[in-house]
């Protein structure tokens, strides 16, 4: 079967799925427009056809769709394949789906939690090259001190930073003002 691919409207811009088979193989993170949307997934998947979505993808849409619009849903169980990405990537794509609905970790942190401490770096490159951006949630992996770091897809670090206020996510590991406060003083 040959890849296909469709676009859908969400609360924060027009995405893409694309699949092969049974498998969820790209996504096109939130853009403007369909015609965004349409040039930069043709740019990177150019193999792919425009065609109606089969269950499993409309199952898929629907949860991007309900994430995007602020619900807690967890999508790191949909089918996808990353057979195509190196293996080191591979092995942070594996960490970044493991990230909680609105929780965070550093580049530093999934570099450790791959048993590479020190790759900060090469972990942003790969988050960089994830093929599968909101199902593989790269936008949760911060730069060290809760600051953004880098975001390829959509308007860049303004979609990064919305779709992390939309679900909430704490983007400093600093303690909050309320987590100082002792329990009897904290609002309710």
């Amino acid at each position: 079967m040959s890849q296909g691919f469709c676009l859908f409207d969400t609360a924060i811009g027009e995405c893409a799925l694309v699949w092969d088979g049974e498998r969820i193989i790209g996504a096109q993170l939130p853009e403007q427009d369909e015609a965004r949307a349409r040039k930069r997934l043709e740019q990177r998947c150019a193999d792919a056809v425009e065609a109606l979505p089969p269950p499993f993808v409309e199952q898929a849409i629907a949860a991007i769709r309900a994430l995007l619009s602020g619900e807690q849903r967890d999508l790191s169980t949909l089918p996808i394949d990353l057979a195509g990405a190196p293996e080191f990537n591979r092995k942070v794509y594996d960490v970044a789906l493991a990230i909680p609905h609105g929780e965070t970790l550093t580049y530093g942190e999934v570099a450790a939690r791959i048993g590479e401490p020190g790759a900060a770096r090469a972990v942003g490159v790969a988050l960089g090259q994830n093929p599968i951006p909101i199902i593989v949630p790269c936008h949760r992996v911060l730069a060290a001190n809760g600051k953004t770091g880098g975001f390829s897809g959509g308007a860049g670090v303004e979609t990064k930073l919305r779709m992390l206020t939309i679900e909430k996510a704490r983007t400093s590991h600093a303690p909050s003002l309320f987590d100082a406060l002792p329990l009897a003083a904290r609002p309710r």
